[in-house]
């Protein structure tokens, strides 16, 4: 009778300790959470496997699902995009390898948007364990405690986080914004500048260190004394 109390508790325990890690999500400036799983493109080790890179990482509520498959597709029509900014792709979900890959090959065969069917180059990680949801904060209790939110991390070359999105279940991602803050975000640890609302690649950017000399520069100009643009 002893042993069935202490069985019963631990259970408790271990679910309530499930339940609190589900709502941490990872910080701006934290380090991403390390994590090893088994994906549709073999074994995976984060963020070992991926060097110097820049990571995104994508959690996705279910396989075979209407909006999930729009966002894939979207996505692998854009991988060699992602691929030219220097950023590998990884998408997480609670589903199992054996539908991710069933999935993988059903979507491969889709012309989506009226364009041929894409190969997807970038694996869908088995978390049936839901270890990577609890680390990364994609279970949120009061939509599903089983199936993940559409979670977006963006992780730079030092695997720090840099940008964190939260979609809504019903809602699908934008891709193209993904690209654009990914752009954003590398051209202004380049170039030591600012990007103001709606910036687009091109755009003038702002800056935020200036002097007398910098203002003399012909390529840049003051909309106030706290608003100094830099044309591109």
């Amino acid at each position: 009778m002893k042993e069935v109390k202490i069985t019963i508790i631990l259970a408790i325990l271990s679910t309530a300790t499930m339940a609190q890690s589900s709502k941490e999500i990872p910080l701006l400036g934290d380090e991403a959470p390390s994590f090893v799983g088994v994906s549709t493109q073999g074994d995976i080790n984060f963020p070992k496997d991926y060097g110097d890179h820049w990571k995104l990482i994508l959690s996705h509520p279910r396989d075979f699902t209407p909006v999930c498959t729009s966002e894939l597709l979207e996505l692998a029509y854009m991988q060699d995009e992602f691929k030219e900014l220097g950023v590998d792709i990884i998408v997480v979900s609670t589903d199992t390898l054996f539908t991710h890959k069933s999935w993988i090959e059903a979507m491969e065969g889709i012309k989506y948007k009226n364009r041929e069917p894409v190969k997807i180059d970038f694996p869908l990680v088995d978390d049936q364990s839901k270890k990577i949801s609890y680390k990364y904060g994609m279970l949120h209790e009061h939509v599903n405690v089983t199936k993940d939110v559409r979670g977006v991390f963006l992780v730079d070359p030092d695997n720090i986080i840099r940008f964190i999105q939260f979609y809504p279940m019903e809602v699908g991602r934008n891709m193209n914004e993904i690209k654009r803050t990914i752009i954003a975000l590398q051209t202004t640890e380049t170039n030591d500048v600012l990007t103001p609302a709606n910036w687009e690649p091109g755009d003038d950017v702002l800056i935020n260190h200036f002097n007398k000399e910098t203002l003399a520069e012909p390529d840049v100009y003051q909309l106030a004394w706290f608003m100094t643009f830099k044309r591109k």
